[in-house]
């Protein structure tokens, strides 16, 4: 597996999640209403159309004819064609449908907005594969998967659905995402602004570039979650690697961690780093996904689940086989918390709805985010941002090299104050945030903090057990969205 896997593991929950691979305080929100209850509500969307329109599948040369069919859904129960919205979700680096199912939050505003519900496959993701099955066939057939494509395809379809669909010409759209898809969402308001009045922009590390952040941010911000959760939780993690090391340098010790650790296939000798890329991977994820409720976002979790995963890590000082059966009860809280599991693959870490494939490409050109770990801010063993071995890695496997300065160029980096009407959300537990807008850059440019916020809470469905914080958050970006859709509605009275 090796540095860069784990990297492109990391990189590749850039969605509402994907496999592996914020503090200005919350504003103040004293005053605004929040509702006096709440009711749990499943995460799954029954009532959409799947639809497909031709995409190009370039958009940006005019060499080729060639086009491709772009999957969306639309949901339009409580659409209004007087006064009414579009809320449009930029779709990331997965199946479309699992997004709609995981993205509620659209679901809960869609009466108070009028808003018809539209979720926009990216391309070479789910079914919208612009060479159909030789889609991943090599570099040449994915030359087409960027993110400037995928905007422009989101573009063409907003576009189609106002000249198809009646009533629909002359209303607001705003772009909705969780992750990656929030950074599309972002960045579709920047390049765009024609298209979209506005965006919210969920979970979305913009600033995961070049040296915008430390490198070490995002396994620092892991580390504090488990840190925060048990008493020497995070220590009893930082110490298992050596004591991994030193179990597995004999065939007998690979042998016991087999058995101890449950594993599906026995350990060989090059099998470690690997094994120790999944560990780490497994408490990356629970980091994103600590929700307050139960959850199944990328397996079945508990409520809280690093807190249920730090009761068995709870004193480090003790022999290197009790602390690995421990990390093994804390490992199968998140791999058969359901019971279901006879034995733990290592080779699998989420959903099957998430495409790591096409992620690991994107990785290895335009979206670079250098990480890194010292073990001493974090848990995890020291590993140093290496470009060169990154770069000769992504051409040893895609015959690609990585553009890291790309993404800062087209969209800007921090220079981004002259845009207008993007709100970024961020949760203090997400380890995304570090690379997150979470200070307003200016009166329209807006970051709103969940202090117990994880990956994209705020798009989940409302659920009794939701914290305060989200609840404000929600409240917020509605009362935003709101402030869009009048101003655009005002500026057509004016021009009519």
């Amino acid at each position: 597996m090796g540095r860069r896997a784990l990297l492109l593991l990391l990189l590749a929950f850039l969605a509402p999640g994907a496999t592996i691979t914020l503090r200005p305080a919350l504003k103040t929100l004293g005053s605004l209403h929040l509702p006096t209850s709440r009711t749990s509500r499943p995460a799954v969307a029954k009532n959409y159309s799947v639809l497909y329109f031709q995409q190009k599948v370039d958009h940006f040369g005019f060499n080729t004819a060639k086009t491709f069919k772009q999957r969306y859904l639309i949901a339009d129960e409580y659409w209004k064609r007087d006064g009414g919205s579009i809320l449009f979700y930029t779709g990331n680096e997965g199946d479309i449908i699992w997004f709609c199912n995981n993205t509620g939050f659209m679901w809960d505003v869609a009466e108070e907005l009028k808003a018809m519900l539209v979720f926009a496959e990216h391309r070479y993701y789910g079914e919208s594969l612009p060479f159909g099955q030789s889609s991943y066939k090599d570099s040449r057939h994915l030359n087409f998967l960027t993110s400037e494509q995928a905007l422009a395809d989101f573009a063409e379809l907003i576009k189609h659905l106002k000249r198809t669909i009646s009533g629909a010409e002359n209303q607001p759209v705003i772009a909705l995402g969780g992750s990656y898809g929030g950074m599309l969402s972002a960045w579709f308001r920047m390049k765009y602004p024609h298209i979209v009045v506005g965006a919210l922009a969920a979970s979305a590390p913009i600033w995961q570039f070049e040296d915008l952040v430390p490198c070490g941010v995002f396994m620092k911000i892991v580390t504090t979650d488990f840190r925060k959760s048990g008493p020497y939780c995070s220590e009893s993690i930082r110490r298992s690697w050596d004591a991994i090391n030193r179990l597995s340098n004999t065939g007998r010790g690979r042998q016991w961690l087999t058995e101890a650790l449950h594993l599906c296939s026995p350990l060989a000798s090059q099998d470690i780093q690997h094994l120790k890329d999944w560990i780490a991977e497994t408490w990356v994820n629970l980091a994103m996904v600590d929700y307050p409720y139960a959850s199944n976002f990328l397996q079945p979790l508990p409520a809280w689940p690093i807190k249920v995963v730090c009761q068995y890590l709870r004193n480090p000082n003790i022999s290197d086989s009790l602390l690995l059966q421990n990390i093994f009860q804390a490992l199968n809280v998140y791999y058969n918390y359901s019971g279901q599991a006879k034995c733990l693959n290592i080779s699998e870490t989420t959903t099957t709805s998430l495409g790591s494939l096409g992620w690991s490409y994107q990785a290895c050109t335009e979206m670079v985010m250098p990480f890194c770990t010292n073990g001493i801010d974090d848990m995890f063993e020291p590993r140093l941002w290496n470009l060169k071995e990154f770069s000769d890695d992504c051409f040893s496997q895609w015959g690609v090299r990585p553009r890291p300065s790309w993404i800062t160029t087209v969209y800007g980096g921090k220079n981004i104050s002259s845009h207008t009407n993007i709100v970024f959300s961020n949760g203090e537990l997400d380890p995304w945030s570090g690379g997150g807008v979470t200070k307003d850059i200016t009166d329209t440019l807006v970051a709103i903090t969940i202090s117990e916020g994880a990956h994209h809470l705020d798009l989940r469905a409302s659920n009794a057990l939701d914290p305060r914080s989200v609840l404000l958050a929600r409240t917020l970006e509605v009362r935003h969205m709101k402030k869009w859709i009048r101003d655009f509605y005002g500026r057509a009275g004016k021009q009519n």
